[in-house]
């Protein structure tokens, strides 16, 4: 395998599979197959998933909801989204801890920097909910954080497109695919590959970016085996 410890961001609307909301069932135990033929490989996972398919905090002011208050209720989605995940990989036998930024015991661990990197050594699955706990933060830049935290190797940003494109490849169909590109170059192009801080995060630890289509069964394996999948940031 390329990569020893991984960081596999998801976003919310990867869950939902063919419907308009929500989580769909079939998407979830397609994800934790493919997540236990890694950690069966030896790898060692941590997870963060978005909540948007259930609630965006930046939507919040729109429906008249205070910023702040919107943003707490988009991390509480991830949690939720963290949960689905965890029962989806323990059906198929692998060890799971579910962490929280936000201090939950009942459903989570409080986050604690030590033990997950523990718990990654062990071989369990990590899953990092409740983004970094503040408000204004994405969970691209908490994948960012938590991922420099952990010391992983890269982060693989699972999406339902096979990679970076000089413009939207759902809108048109000349669009450019990028196979790799170097942090400066997204930058100057303003290319849509992360929050600027998250972005920057990465950039300034040397955390390579790995942009890919997690619907496409098989590719998560491509990935981590080295196969030239998706678009490389680094």
């Amino acid at each position: 395998m390329q990569y020893k410890r991984i960081l596999l961001k998801l976003s919310g609307e990867s869950l939902m599979g063919a419907k308009q909301f929500g989580i769909d069932a079939n998407m979830v135990m397609q994800y934790a197959q493919e997540i236990k033929e890694l950690v069966d490989a030896g790898v060692q996972v941590a997870i963060v998933i978005g909540g948007g398919n259930i609630f965006r905090g930046i939507q919040a002011a729109d429906n008249g909801i205070d910023r702040v208050q919107g943003d707490y209720m988009g991390m509480l989605a991830t949690v939720i989204n963290g949960m689905a995940l965890q029962s989806g990989l323990e059906k198929e036998g692998v060890y799971t801890r579910l962490m929280t930024a936000i201090e939950m015991k009942e459903v989570g661990e409080p986050y604690i920097k030590r033990k997950a990197v523990r718990h990654l050594e062990k071989g369990r699955v990590v899953i990092f909910g409740a983004g970094t706990g503040n408000p204004y933060f994405t969970t691209d830049t908490a994948a960012a954080l938590r991922a420099t935290e952990m010391g992983c190797d890269v982060i693989l940003k699972g999406t339902r497109v096979d990679g970076i494109y000089d413009s939207d490849p759902e809108k048109n169909k000349d669009a450019k695919k990028y196979s790799e590109l170097s942090f400066n170059e997204a930058l100057s192009k303003k290319l849509n590959v992360m929050d600027l801080t998250a972005f920057t995060l990465c950039q300034e630890n040397n955390l390579p970016i790995i942009v890919f289509d997690m619907n496409q069964k098989g590719n998560l394996q491509k990935v981590i085996g080295g196969e030239n999948i998706g678009t490389i940031v680094k």
